[in-house]
């Protein structure tokens, strides 16, 4: 029974966060789904048994409202992001393979949110931002939420085309659309899944399912580490295969180690398509781009129109550069400050500031780092407990393609904790 005297009318999202308790995920359903690929179990024993905490049991509810203002949000930066004024501005602190202008625009942009109460406030941007077809299969899985939530599958109102079974379609569009950015109407062959060490990644189930998709297309397709590609000929090879295209899962943005430079090569030379590539990381996703996204000074220097302006004014999670030279402030405020490294991922060696040791404080100020202010992730509540909640974009071109939240305890978002991981959206009105 939901603690609502009056059915017809639709709670809020955050009282529906609170008081449902109803576990959504049909694992019937996505064994199913799993099965049909592999015609085994043993992608789903891979998803759901090897790796328990990667999704949620339980939606996550988000006003109509909210989605809407973070479509503003990122519609906004996307303006900001294609001008030359901004790309000169964070290009000075890039890696060099970053100048090099490719003419793909790059895969799976991941706008991450937290939910104040003053509204949605991007708290960074990622590329290759991992999870996109875990969460296209998830969507397939779920059961209809109860009457008090209208009823409606998770996850499908996330999805503009309002239909889970085009999601996979909609990102082997984008993959071909990469494609012909850099080589118009010749045949895309041969694709590369690359990451290091990858059949120990975490996320190894999903290059097994963008495998699947690709292999579907005619495509022949390995995955593989940096390492054991070779440049030669004038071509990126893996062993006999020529690779026609990277889709490039690394976490060396620049392609800047030694087992990377192969591929740099190719890339430089222009002997493969790379995607994302070192300047979609460099344009988006360095940490310290925030710091002049919000910056409405320096917004208004490059001629940002008003109205972007004050979307962005609002929107963004107060960043600033940690300057040694400041070192008492930010020691003083740590407590109101989230600590990130620059060219930081997934969490690594970031810190709150109410948990920092003077130790790590003093090592942080011998990196580059930037301080955010502390927005509070909202909460779900489950009967395994109190979880904290994000909300992540994955975005081409400025389009969104899904939106999915992710669930967690702790200082930042994991894959660690019973109940979370990532979770289906369900929109209220």
């Amino acid at each position: 029974m939901h603690p609502y005297p009056e059915p017809e009318q639709t709670p809020s999202a955050e009282q529906l966060n609170s008081d449902c308790r109803c576990a959504s995920l049909n694992r019937k359903a996505l064994r199913s789904e799993l099965n049909n690929l592999d015609g085994n179990d043993d992608l789903y024993r891979m998803i759901a048994e090897e790796r328990p905490n990667l999704f949620a049991e339980s939606a996550v509810f988000l006003d109509r409202v909210c989605l809407e203002q973070q479509r503003e949000i990122i519609a906004a930066l996307e303006r900001v992001i294609a001008l030359p004024a901004y790309q000169q501005q964070v290009l000075k602190y890039a890696p060099d393979a970053a100048r090099f202008l490719a003419k793909a625009h790059g895969v799976f942009l991941g706008y991450d949110f937290h939910l104040s109460a003053d509204g949605p406030k991007l708290i960074e941007i990622n590329s290759n931002a991992g999870g996109a077809m875990i969460n296209a299969l998830l969507i397939r899985a779920q059961n209809s939420c109860c009457e008090i939530a209208g009823n409606q599958q998770p996850g499908a109102a996330a999805l503009p085309r309002q239909d889970s079974q085009q999601a996979e379609a909609v990102f082997m569009d984008m993959f071909y659309q990469e494609w012909r950015a850099e080589r118009d109407l010749a045949p895309l062959r041969s694709i590369a899944i690359v990451d290091d060490d990858p059949q120990n990644q975490y996320m190894w189930p999903e290059f097994l399912l963008f495998k699947h998709l690709f292999e579907q297309q005619k495509i022949k397709t390995v995955i593989c580490g940096p390492e054991s590609l070779s440049f030669r000929d004038g071509a990126l090879w893996h062993g006999d295969l020529k690779i026609d295209l990277v889709y490039n899962r690394l976490t060396d943005f620049g392609l800047e180690s030694e087992k990377c430079q192969k591929l740099r090569q190719a890339y430089l030379s222009g002997a493969v398509v790379l995607t994302p590539h070192p300047r979609n990381h460099a344009l988006y996703a360095d940490k310290r781009n925030l710091v002049w996204l919000g910056n409405d000074d320096f917004l208004q220097t490059i001629g940002v129109d008003n109205h972007t302006r004050a979307i962005l004014r609002e929107g963004i999670a107060h960043t600033v550069l940690v300057d040694a030279q400041n070192a008492e402030w930010f020691w003083a405020e740590r407590k109101q400050l989230f600590f990130k490294p620059a060219k930081g991922y997934g969490s690594k060696a970031a810190y709150r500031g109410d948990k920092l040791t003077r130790r790590v404080f003093e090592d942080i100020l011998h990196h580059d780092y930037v301080a955010q202010t502390l927005v509070k992730p909202s909460e779900r509540q489950l009967d395994t407990g109190e979880l904290k909640l994000d909300l992540r974009h994955y975005v081409y071109r400025g389009q969104t393609q899904l939106v999915c939240a992710r669930l967690y305890q702790g200082q930042t978002t994991n894959f660690r904790t019973p109940g979370g991981g990532f979770a289906q959206v369900v929109v209220v009105s």
